[in-house]
Parts: C-alpha cells; sequence; structure tokens
C-alpha cells in the first residue's frame, strides 16, 4: 500500500530532529515528537485524504481585487468611437501624461479599448510580489490581440488599493475577417498577463501572535469533522481540540506550548483524515449526465421502460388542370367540396391537397428485476443491464427514487 500522505517522509524528519541532543534545539524536538505522532495517525488511518485536500485554515484566504483600465496597441479592434467612457477615458489618460485635450470628440478609440481587470491577492502576499489578472473587455471590442494594459491600479473591498497591472496581453486564440466572413477561436475578449500585477500594499495579519486556530471543511459533514477531530486530537498534549460543528474543529494552543503556530499547522495540514461523503446522485439532463457518488445504494426493484414516439408527416400534392381545359364560366365561384374539404372552382384550376401518414412506435420493453445493489459497481452493473441511454437512465433513477427504493440524494442541476 502507498505511504499514505507522505508519512515516510513525516517519520523521517521527526527522527532526525528527536535526535537533535541540545538543549537550545527542545522546541525542536518537541516539534518533531508531534511529527512523529502525525505520522502515526496517517498510518492508522489507512486509505484517506489530507486535511490541506478537504479543509481551509480560518483566517488564511485569497482576497479579490478589481480595477478599470485601458488596452492600447490593437489593430483596429478596439471600441467604437461611440462608445463615450472610452473617449473620456483616453481623454484623462492623455491628460495625465500632460496632454491637455481641449475637444476629445476627434478622438478614435479603433484602437484601445475600455477593459476591467481582476486578480485574487493570495494570503500573506509580500509587497513586490507578484498575481496574475484577467483582463475583461466592457465595451463593443471585437479582439484585444496584440493589446497592452496600461498602468491600473487594482482596488479591493475597502478602497485602498493593493496592486498595480500592467503588461501585454495572451489571449490564447484569435480573430480576423473581412466584411464578408470572420474566422475565431477561442474568446477574443478576454486574455490574461501572468504575473501582470506587482503588490503595493500587504494585508496586516499576524498568523502568529493567534492562539487557536480554526480548520473548516470544504464539504461539512459530521462524520468526517468528527474523525478530523479525533485525528487532530493526537497533539492535544499540546493544544485543546473542540468539535464546533459540521464544518469547524477549534484548535486552542495550550498556555505550555512555546513552538511556532506555522509549524502546528503545517503538521496538521499532513495529517490523514478518513472522508465520510453523502449518497449523492447528480443529474444534468441538459447533457446527459449522470454522476453517482460511491455510497449510492438501490432496493431490490423492477423496472420496465419503454419509449412511445408518434410521427405526424404531412405532404402538399399539387394537381395541375390538363393543358386544354376549359376554363371556370364567367362570374361563376368556387366553392368547398363537403367530402375532402378541397375548394373547388368551375373549370380547370391548380388544386393543393393535403397527405396526411401517421406511425406510431413503441418499444416492447419487459418488466425487469434489478437486484439490491451493496456496492456502487453493482448498482452500475444492475442499471447497465436495462440497456437504456444515459437520458432514459435519468429518468429511471427519477422514478426510483420516487418509489423510495434509491438510498440517495437526487440533485439536478
Amino acid at each position: 500500500m502507498a505511504d499514505p500522505g507522505g508519512g515516510l517522509g513525516l517519520a523521517v524528519l521527526a527522527i532526525r530532529i528527536i535526535k537533535e541532543g541540545s538543549i537550545v534545539k527542545t522546541k525542536n524536538r518537541v516539534i518533531g515528537i508531534l511529527v512523529f505522532i502525525a505520522w502515526i495517525a496517517a498510518v492508522s488511518t489507512g486509505y484517506a485524504a489530507r486535511v490541506k485536500d478537504i479543509a481551509t485554515i480560518g483566517g488564511v484566504r485569497d482576497n479579490q481585487l478589481v480595477g478599470y483600465g485601458l488596452v492600447a496597441g490593437l489593430a483596429g479592434t478596439g471600441d467604437d468611437v461611440k462608445n463615450g467612457f472610452t473617449r473620456e477615458s483616453l481623454s484623462n489618460m492623455l491628460s495625465a501624461q500632460g496632454l491637455a485635450m481641449k475637444d476629445n470628440k476627434n478622438l478614435k478609440a479603433d484602437n484601445s479599448a475600455a477593459v476591467m481587470i481582476t486578480a485574487l491577492l493570495p494570503p500573506f502576499a509580500k509587497i513586490g510580489s507578484k498575481v496574475d489578472v484577467m483582463v475583461s473587455s466592457i465595451g463593443d471590442a471585437t479582439s484585444l490581440q496584440g493589446g497592452t494594459l496600461l498602468m491600473t491600479p487594482l482596488r479591493g473591498a475597502d478602497g485602498k488599493i493593493y496592486a498595480v497591472a500592467q503588461g501585454p496581453i495572451v489571449l490564447g486564440g484569435y480573430s480576423t475577417g473581412g466584411s464578408g466572413a470572420s474566422v475565431a477561436k477561442n474568446h477574443t475578449s478576454v486574455g490574461r498577463i501572468g504575473n501582470g500585477a506587482i503588490v503595493e500594499r500587504e494585508l496586516s495579519f499576524d498568523f502568529e501572535k493567534n492562539r487557536s486556530v480554526t480548520i473548516n471543511l470544504m464539504q461539512p459533514d459530521f462524520t468526517t469533522a468528527r474523525r478530523l477531530a479525533e485525528v487532530v486530537g493526537q497533539v492535544s498534549g499540546h493544544a485543546d481540540v473542540h468539535l464546533v460543528d459540521s464544518c469547524s474543529v477549534q484548535v486552542n494552543l495550550k498556555d505550555g506550548f512555546s513552538g511556532s503556530l506555522t509549524e502546528l499547522v503545517s503538521i496538521i495540514e499532513n495529517m490523514n483524515v478518513p472522508v465520510d461523503v453523502q449518497a449523492v446522485v447528480v443529474l444534468n439532463e441538459k447533457t446527459g449526465t449522470v454522476v453517482m457518488g460511491e455510497n449510492v445504494r438501490i432496493s431490490t426493484v423492477a423496472i420496465a421502460h419503454g419509449n412511445l414516439s408518434i410521427q405526424i408527416k404531412e405532404e402538399s400534392m399539387v394537381s395541375q388542370p390538363a393543358p386544354f381545359a376549359p376554363p371556370p364560366p364567367r362570374g361563376s365561384a368556387p366553392y368547398r367540396d363537403g367530402d375532402s374539404g378541397t375548394i373547388v372552382a368551375p373549370g380547370g384550376q391548380t388544386v393543393v391537397t393535403k397527405d396526411t401518414t401517421v406511425g406510431v412506435a413503441e418499444e416492447n420493453k419487459q418488466l425487469m428485476v434489478v437486484p439490491k445493489g451493496v456496492t456502487i459497481q453493482e448498482v452500475v452493473q444492475a442499471l447497465n443491464a436495462i440497456g437504456v441511454t444515459p437520458r432514459d437512465l435519468i429518468t429511471i433513477l427519477q422514478t426510483i427514487k420516487a418509489a423510495g427504493a434509491l438510498q440517495a440524494e437526487l440533485r439536478v442541476i
């Protein structure tokens, strides 16, 4: 069996730290002991997921940034001159560069575009570090290909500037054409600038001063939260672990703990926790997709599924008069035939009739017994034995759920 969560590497690290004989290294030996305990917990749980893959640390999160700017250097694919906000933005930018614009109505914005810039500020980002930005057109520019984003401040929810973005835009596609035809690949009105923003302000958050940390599950579940508390409780000699709810586990450091909170969190996030999830069947009727969880079970049920299709086809038939048919008498009025309903005029004329064909086809499906499924593989094999398409399977699963034979939550997206 594969080493769960890199436990062997943690054990080697623990042994190396514990062998540190100096009294000055006492804190490191304590951390080494905690690492060794974490490795024992990881091995005892068998196949599981790391805490860092199923949970987040409270307070450690990204922050969204947004800004408004201009893209220059486009080859005539920018905003139309009628867009007043693009023209005003271009005029303000030129004024900031020392070029006074008395009348901005003569400015053409074909080679520039107004854009919105979005970015995520990572936790603990330092001044001078770089982040990626997304550039999205908000005008009627047809393409941002070849454009360069001019210096744009990015603000947070508090209105403060946290980063400044600038640089050439990468689209990953193209758009070209003429007046009669055009061709495009991917989406050309949205681009990306790798490492396009430089962080100018740090978030004031001193993680080491905290004496408690909260672990939040990405998918709340009481069973998983209880198991998480039990695994983290292996370090209870230096911390008190409390199960808050189905989502959160709180770890409070004791007064005698003199180690680093960052090192303790690094130990906790590498622990392995058995994950328990709710039995769910997800149906997407738009695409015909059916996804089942591992814990989905069905009771013994009999199923018969057949499609009834009715096809109605109408054809218009035209009857032309003979070449030398006599014309209708002058003043004679057309009349409707009582039997066929066709409008008939005296003498030779063109007559249009309808030929309707109705066909009915019904599949001859027998009643099949689907046995009780113990594993997800058996459930899939039983449903495949019915021989239906994924779209038919969606209807069958909904019917089984209505009959109370499906032990799972049914989610339609």
